[in-house]
């Protein structure tokens, strides 16, 4: 039997204090690549992998520099499978903005 490894989705405000982030550094961190795309959750609402926002604070804690972080977040990305629904590509809007 197959071992299926729920992970769970972390809600903005909760990556915010996982992150140390406030709301507009990450939505910048995503236009500049360096942090991960949220999931959509339903029409109004996002949320981010746990293991992703892990990820990305390992990797600042090591001190990888910022090519290496958008690596990362293109292997994140890479990996998200058929259970995480990518947003649309392109700039953020005020709606996704909003949750």
């Amino acid at each position: 039997m197959a071992d299926h490894h729920i992970e769970s989705i972390l809600r903005r405000p909760s990556v915010e204090v996982a992150s140390g982030l406030s709301r507009s550094s990450i939505y910048l961190r995503i236009t500049q690549g360096l942090f991960t795309r949220p999931v959509s959750l339903g029409p109004r609402a996002v949320g981010w992998p746990a293991g992703e926002v892990a990820a990305l604070n390992a990797a600042r804690i090591a001190g990888k520099s910022e090519d290496e972080i958008r690596a990362l977040v293109a292997r994140l990305h890479t990996q998200r499978g058929a259970s995480h629904a990518e947003p649309p590509e392109g700039p953020v809007t005020t709606s996704q903005r909003l949750v």
